[in-house]
Formats: structure tokens, sequence, C-alpha cells
């Protein structure tokens, strides 16, 4: 998924496939939908984790969509902070189209580079967080297990240690932060060497349980957290490469402007849907299904297994966050298929690293 030079080149432009408006229109509401995603991760995060009072309350407040006005109205801080939240989703629409009337000259393909960079990156340093936090909470909890952790940390540290809510922001989160940096300077995305980690880590179980009569609950989490990693986080990739299964009885028949239209359509109606659908029933709300665990730091009701079990929930959220700007990158090039505009490229018929 690295840029390619053609994929940045500024586009001029060439016969029919100059910018219109259909075309500019195109590139607002593909960039506004990925914005207003990012929105709302902003305001989950503000509501939930900073105690905001969030957007629904303000809405509430001022009778908008049938809401009855809550009980405990805004006011002074609480009620600027909301207004905040709403301003976030403001410019989430309005620098969309300051951007596409700023970059009239760019073409459909360059802003679907642009959006599968980002998805790159951000698959990148879920990669390369799954790897830190696997390896080092698999030691944390061998040590634990085996009761070799007090003399590496002393008796109080081993305690917190056994605390999600101290192993979390203590050790997960910096590697989390770590990875991130590493991604920035890092192109590839990894899927082949976690493929590999999987089943290494599956190895290990069965070499340890038939060869030493040994297995403990973490060597079981490892291969669930890592496998779960690779299924979820490599889904971006495969879309964008055409690796996922397709049934083309039809399809494989059909012309580039056809597949472009079909592509485009199915990119909006089921791809970009079920990423909202993901995020808006897993987030929305405090005991969502991927909002609560992270919350609580929730783990698996193994004491001496890995505790990453609420990261495991966040998988979910990358997957669709991942997918739906994927999606997007997908719809621009589908449509710049359709119309013929100069520039394609051949999907690769296998993922390569």
């Amino acid at each position: 998924m690295a840029v390619s030079e053609v994929g940045h080149a500024e586009a001029q432009p060439v016969g029919g496939f100059g910018p219109s408006a259909m075309t500019t229109l195109l590139r607002i509401v593909t960039c506004a939908n990925v914005a207003v995603m990012f929105g709302f991760l902003a305001n989950v995060y503000l509501t939930y984790w900073r105690d905001w009072p969030g957007l629904a309350r303000l809405v509430a407040q001022l009778g908008l969509f049938g809401r009855e006005p809550p009980k405990d109205a805004l006011e002074g801080n609480d009620l600027t902070l909301a207004w905040i939240q709403a301003l976030i989703y403001l410019l989430c629409l309005i620098g969309p189209i300051v951007y596409v009337y700023a970059t009239k000259s760019r073409s459909l393909r360059y802003d679907a580079q642009i959006l599968s960079d980002i998805a790159a990156f951000i698959i990148r340093a879920s990669f390369w967080s799954v790897l830190f936090v696997g390896l080092a909470d698999m030691v944390i909890s061998f040590l634990r297990v085996e009761d070799y952790l007090q003399q590496f940390v002393g008796s109080e540290l081993t305690q917190q240690l056994g605390r999600s809510r101290f192993r979390g922001p203590n050790v997960h989160l910096p590697l989390i932060l770590l990875a991130i940096l590493v991604a920035m300077f890092t192109r590839t995305l990894g899927f082949t060497w976690l493929a590999l980690l999987v089943v290494v880590a599956e190895l290990q179980i069965v070499v340890a349980r038939f060869i030493f009569s040994y297995e403990q609950a973490f060597m079981g989490d490892l291969v669930r957290f890592w496998y779960a990693a690779l299924f979820l986080f490599a889904s971006a990739y495969t879309l964008i490469e055409e690796g996922h299964v397709r049934v083309d009885v039809l399809y494989a028949g059909f012309t580039s402007k056809t597949k472009g239209m079909i592509n485009a359509i199915g990119s909006i109606l089921l791809g970009t849907t079920l990423c909202w659908v993901i995020l808006a029933m897993g987030m929305a709300g405090k005991s969502n299904l991927i909002t609560s665990p992270i919350l609580s730091l929730e783990v698996s009701q193994s004491g001496f297994g890995m505790y990453v079990k609420y990261l495991m929930a966040g998988f979910l959220a990358i997957f669709a966050i991942s997918m739906m700007i994927q999606f997007a990158s997908y719809l621009l090039e589908s449509v710049a298929d359709f119309r013929g505009d100069p520039g394609g490229r051949e999907k690769a018929s296998e993922a390569t690293h």
C-alpha cells in the first residue's frame, strides 16, 4: 500500500477526466464521510473517557429531532463542552469542502491513494501494537503464573501488574504509543509475519502440552489475540487487492466500466453501511459491545491469563475504521474506473509485503 509516484502526481484535466461538479461532489461526500467518522470517534472518547456531556444531551436540550429536553439541563461549562462537541462535527463537514475546493485539480485516484495510505498506517500501527503488547503481556503472565515476577519487580509492583487498570495504562498504552512511532518509519504491513507468529504461538502450545505436559491460560490467549488481529486487520488490505472471496459468476465477464459501477454501488450500500453499523452499535453507548470492555479494561476469567480481552474488543473498531477508509478509497477508484480515467492499476493476485 505504499504510495506510488503515479498515485501522487497532481491530476491535470485530460479530455473528459478533469474536475467536474459530480467529481467535486463525490470527493466532498467521500472525504466528509471519513471525517465524520473520526469526529464520531473523538466524541465517543470525550463523552465516555473524559466525561464530557455528549452531543445527544445538547440535541435533547434544544428540542431537535423530537427529543424531549433533559431534566438536568446543561449549563455553564457543560454547555460549552457540548457545543465544542457539536463544533467537531461541523468542522468535519466544512473541512472536506475546503480541502476539495483547494485541490480541484486532483484526480479521484489521487484521493483514493491518500485514503489507502491512511488505512495502511492505521493497520501498520495496529500490527506493531499487537506484536509488542502480545509479547510483553505473555512474559508478564508467564512470570506471574510461575511466581517469578516478584523476583524481578518486587511485591508491590507484582500486585499492581495483577490489576488490569494498572497493566493497561502503564504497560499496554506505552507500547501502543511506541508502535505508532515505529509505524511512522516502516512501510511493511506485517501480515506475513503476523501469520507466522500465530503458527509459532500455536506450535509452542502443542510442544509444551504433548512433550512437557505444560499448559497455561496465557498460551491460548496469545494465539487468539494474534489470530483475531490477523483476521480483522488484514481485511482492508485484502479489499483493495481484490483478495476477498467474490462470487463472480457474472462479474468476471463484465467490462471494466461495469465492474467500476458495481464496485462503487457495493462500497456505498454494503461496505460503508456495514462499517457505520459496527461503529454505531458498538460505540454509541457506554454499555455497548466495543465501548464497555475498553472502558472497564475487561480481562478473561482466568486471573493468570493475558490481560488483553479489552483490546480484542477494540479490534472490531479498528476493523470498521480501516474498512470505512478503504471503502472510501475503493469507491473513488471504482468511479474512476467507470469513467475510464487514466492511471488505473492492476490488483495484485496475491498480497505482497
